[in-house]
């Protein structure tokens, strides 16, 4: 059966990848638009040729619509995708959920009510590097972890590539943070493996724009590991990074290569120098994921429940930038 999709908004930069992704599983098939810019939607729906709806309610009546990616504004996600679980429709969503826990409870809520499958896309979840650092800490070659680093950064900001509305703070709903600094975030609450008790962010504004440009975050557990988690707009030639450290070795990648290297004391004589480690494949997409469980009827808790966390961390760490505190997670409102 070819599973039909509506396109909720042009918005989001990955809009058009998502759609190539639907284009190129067999299937899947894009089967109309609705945009809140009806001038955006209906050039999308022209370059598609499938029909733009000016109401997202007439586009989620179509019956022969089985499910949505939505690319919308930030502050519009509880409101599209709340409409398109109680029509009945399958999502799969840029992250974040939302901006808030409340709002993402509410989403959830939805989802669960109207039995639909839900997948967001957080892809550096499933890429090899992340596979291979799971399994090296399964076998505990690290010790007791007692900090992670993860670092993701672009010049978007400086060289004026990013869209202009991607600096809109209402649509946005945050900067740098919110936007790349998701991937360090849900990277780094992985590989600490324990629950975050607090969250301590600041903030800078190299260009000047409403939104944050260059961001910190540092997360604590009630071990004493830290998490420090970083985003920018405004650096070049900044690689992606990640770093794991524990009582018994380190974990470093794309310091600057993308390379994966370990050294540690837990090996049994193995890797007491910095050695390199063989990276896995890639594990299947986010989205070809979210097919093939509106296919088999199955459900993809762990891609939610870190989805539901990551919202929570970037909701407590905007509190903590725009109040200059530290912010325990226990002080959000559900």
């Amino acid at each position: 059966m070819t599973i039909r999709i509506g396109k909720i908004s042009l918005w989001h930069v990955h809009a058009w990848d998502y759609i190539k992704q639907a284009q190129e599983h067999e299937d899947t098939v894009i089967a109309a638009v609705w945009d809140e810019e009806p001038e955006r939607g209906q050039e999308a729906a022209d370059r598609l040729n499938v029909p733009y709806y000016a109401s997202l309610e007439d586009m989620l009546a179509q019956d022969d619509i089985d499910a949505v990616i939505v690319d919308a504004p930030t502050r519009l996600h509880q409101e599209v995708i709340t409409s398109a679980a109680r029509a009945g429709k399958h999502i799969f969503t840029e992250k974040v959920i939302a901006a808030t826990q409340a709002e993402s409870d509410v989403i959830l809520k939805e989802v669960q009510a109207n039995q639909v499958k839900m997948t967001v896309s957080l892809p550096r979840l499933y890429a090899g590097y992340t596979a291979t650092i799971q399994e090296v800490l399964q076998q505990q070659l690290l010790g007791q972890i007692t900090y992670v680093r993860a670092r993701l950064s672009h010049d978007g900001a400086i060289t004026n590539w990013l869209p202009q509305h991607f600096y809109n703070l209402q649509d946005c709903q945050g900067g740098a943070l919110i936007d790349l600094g998701c991937h360090p975030m849900y990277l780094t609450r992985l590989f600490l493996n324990q629950e975050v008790t607090d969250v301590n962010a600041n903030f800078g504004y190299v260009t000047g724009k409403d939104v944050e440009d260059n961001a910190v975050a540092t997360l604590f557990t009630a071990s004493g590991a830290i998490g420090v988690v970083e985003a920018g707009f405004v650096n070049s030639h900044s690689p992606f990074t990640i770093e794991v450290h524990g009582t018994e070795g380190t974990l470093l990648y794309g310091t600057p290569e993308a390379k994966l290297l370990i050294r540690t004391k837990a090996a049994q004589g193995q890797y007491t120098d910095w050695t390199e480690l063989s990276v896995a494949e890639n594990v299947e997409s986010a989205f070809n994921q979210w097919v093939s469980h509106i296919q088999h009827d199955t459900e993809d808790s762990a891609n939610m429940a870190m989805a539901m966390e990551l919202t929570r961390l970037m909701e407590a760490a905007n509190r903590s930038a725009k109040e200059g505190r530290r912010i325990r997670l226990t002080e959000l409102t559900r």
